[in-house]
């Protein structure tokens, strides 16, 4: 499985005139995870971030599920597919 994780978490708080990360390299068709501890409003900004993108398809990772995908343009994936991932690594500097 092609996937991807592109991190989005923030450590303090925020308003949405803060950017985004930039997007990762994505290769055509990979499955992107977006993850990390943020504002529901940040995962949406993501996945729109995310959708001229070449990702094949988009989930959101849930420490309780996995990676929830919620846009696809892949027969690959279906929307609300939960895809087994290894746990995000949690980034220290954040």
């Amino acid at each position: 499985m092609n996937y991807i994780f592109y991190p989005i978490g923030v450590d303090r708080p925020i308003s949405p005139e803060d950017s985004l990360p930039p997007l990762p390299d994505i290769p055509r068709g990979a499955l992107v995870v977006v993850e990390g501890r943020a504002p529901i409003w940040r995962y949406g900004m993501a996945l729109h971030m995310l959708h001229g993108s070449p990702a094949g398809a988009v989930a959101f990772y849930d420490p309780r599920l996995g990676a929830v995908v919620v846009a696809t343009h892949s027969p690959s994936w279906s929307v609300g597919e939960i895809v087994d991932v290894p746990t995000p690594t949690v980034d220290k500097n954040l």
